[in-house]
């Protein structure tokens, strides 16, 4: 089992995705690899590599982020509630190293359960199958 400690994501993570997975930074909108990346395969998180979403739950939200219906196995994820920035929104984080990927809305596409996980490009990596 990996120590997931401060000094481990320092060395691990580029700066920008520093921010993102360990201080809860969020990329500009349009502006990740995977927003418009319709490759097959599965989305890693980038700080452990624990497998979060598949290709095949990927959808084009037009929010500006990568955008998935369903998590590929929802122990491998955490929802927080987050009060920032005067709003009510559920936090995605990491399952396993606690890292934050985005958040999760309500407005998804309803035949697949109506949830919209929006995830930062820069918390993920892709393996393609």
């Amino acid at each position: 089992m990996t120590d997931f400690t401060d000094e481990y994501f320092q060395k691990k993570l580029k700066p920008n995705q520093y921010k993102i997975l360990r201080e809860a930074d969020t990329e500009p909108p349009f502006s990740g690899e995977f927003d418009d990346f319709w490759k097959t395969g599965e989305y890693k998180c980038a700080g452990c590599g624990s497998i979060l979403f598949s290709s095949k739950s990927k959808y084009e939200a037009g929010c500006g982020w990568p955008s998935f219906w369903e998590a590929t196995d929802n122990s491998k994820i955490k929802l927080i509630d987050d009060t920032s920035l005067g709003m009510t929104r559920t936090e995605v984080k990491c399952g396993v190293c606690d890292s934050h990927l985005g958040h999760v809305f309500d407005d998804g596409p309803s035949e697949h359960g109506g949830k919209r996980y929006c995830i930062n490009s820069l918390s993920l990596d892709f393996d393609k199958s």
